[in-house]
């Protein structure tokens, strides 16, 4: 798979379309967290320095096909010029003519900043007249938008199609520089540490990780499916009784492959999710009845941290229990302290787990802090992206 980064293309008086990811949280009109907009910073950065003329455009929330200014990108534009120090092009009539206009006479370093992509339904649906309109803003095309390209739409997989001169912007390379040495050349002992609530967005994950790590360490809510399925008390835990064969395969899976699969022994207990009610800890695996589990107790703290320690490679996607709570962030919070001061080579995604990171202050002792949400834990499935292969070249 070749993919070209943006130091292999001539971007020098060039129109660059760029795709990002700028779906930042946002209420009342206001910027909560800008650190996605500044995740682009080093590849906008780069290309002005090169003499590219910059077309940003990126989806904002989910204004379903239509033209909401609550979702417009207005206020991401005033928040990069703030950043940048420059004036940001922003059309505020979208029709196609004057953005087309608007791009053609880009100076260079130059930014102009597209209105939501989700403004239009052909963008999640992929429609090519859509892709068609959206190319002619640019000569040339540059993917920096990795949260999103786990999606077939126009912006990710159309538009690549009539810019044939395309490539990977800084941060985007930077994620498949990082899973791929994760994924096809890892270091031994590779341990995986799998939380969260919902089983059914892991059990893909799960099962394809077996095939490679040499131990599996499951958290959060979806421990607790698992704990049923091998016969322990789970009290009023969240479970998906749906899942349960599945997870007694996946149990199965594990014991023929070899691969160590650490579920918690002990548990923080409560009566309550939004610690409120009674909290307790239990002696050993089973929950009584009319409590629920809501973090991993100090044994299994205890457990899991032996492990990690010895691990050489290291990937990380989810809280080991419902860690917003202060009651009960205790597990996840110690976890993330314990991955960031080995000498791994570490990866962690997903939003719960790299904010449980930051609050750490250990951030910058993680070998990599995925931006994906979606698009790592189809990674993590093997599965070859749509905005990635879109991007490949002969």
């Amino acid at each position: 798979m070749k993919i070209l980064s943006i130091d292999n293309l001539n971007v020098s008086e060039r129109r660059v379309f760029l795709r990002v990811d700028f779906n930042v949280p946002f209420e009342d009109g206001k910027i909560l967290d800008d650190t996605r907009i500044r995740a682009a910073l080093p590849t906008i950065n780069d290309l002005k320095n090169m003499g590219g003329r910059i077309v940003l455009a990126t989806h904002f929330g989910r204004p379903k096909g239509e033209r909401n200014l609550a979702y417009s990108t207005s206020i991401i534009g005033e928040r990069l010029s703030e950043i940048l120090n420059q004036d940001i092009v922003f059309p505020e009539d979208c029709g196609h003519a004057i953005v087309k206009k608007l791009s053609l006479g880009l100076k260079d370093g130059e930014i102009l900043l597209l209105e939501n992509l989700r403004f239009w339904p052909g963008e999640e649906a992929n429609q090519d007249d859509f892709a068609k309109k959206l190319a002619q803003y640019g000569d040339l095309y540059v993917n920096d938008a990795f949260g999103a390209s786990h999606r077939a739409h126009a912006s990710i997989v159309g538009v690549p199609k009539y810019l044939t001169h395309k490539g990977a912007g800084r941060l985007l390379m930077k994620e498949i520089e990082a899973f791929h040495s994760l994924l096809e050349a890892p270091k031994k002992p590779f341990i995986a540490i799998l939380g969260g609530a919902k089983i059914s967005d892991k059990l893909r994950v799960i099962s394809s990780l077996l095939d490679k790590v040499d131990a599996l360490i499951i958290g959060g809510g979806m421990a607790y499916t698992f704990l049923k399925a091998g016969g322990a008390k789970i009290g009023s835990s969240m479970v998906d009784d749906t899942f349960l064969d599945k997870a007694r395969q996946i149990l199965s899976k594990a014991k023929r492959h070899d691969v160590k699969m650490l579920l918690p022994v002990d548990h923080v207990i409560s009566t309550s999710l939004d610690g409120s009610g009674k909290i307790s800890e239990t002696k050993g695996v089973d929950i009584p009845d009319g409590w629920m589990g809501v973090d991993i107790g100090p044994k299994s703290l205890t457990l899991f941290s032996k492990e990690i320690r010895m691990a050489r490679t290291i990937v990380w996607n989810g809280p080991m229990g419902v860690f917003e709570k202060e009651p009960f962030h205790r597990g996840t919070f110690e976890l993330a302290k314990i991955v960031a001061t080995t000498s791994a080579f570490s990866i962690v995604g997903g939003g719960d787990s790299v904010a449980a990171i930051n609050k750490t202050g250990f951030s910058g002792r993680i070998s990599h802090i995925s931006t994906g949400g979606g698009a790592t834990l189809e990674l993590l499935e093997g599965k070859i992206l749509p905005g990635i292969k879109a991007l490949q070249v002969d």
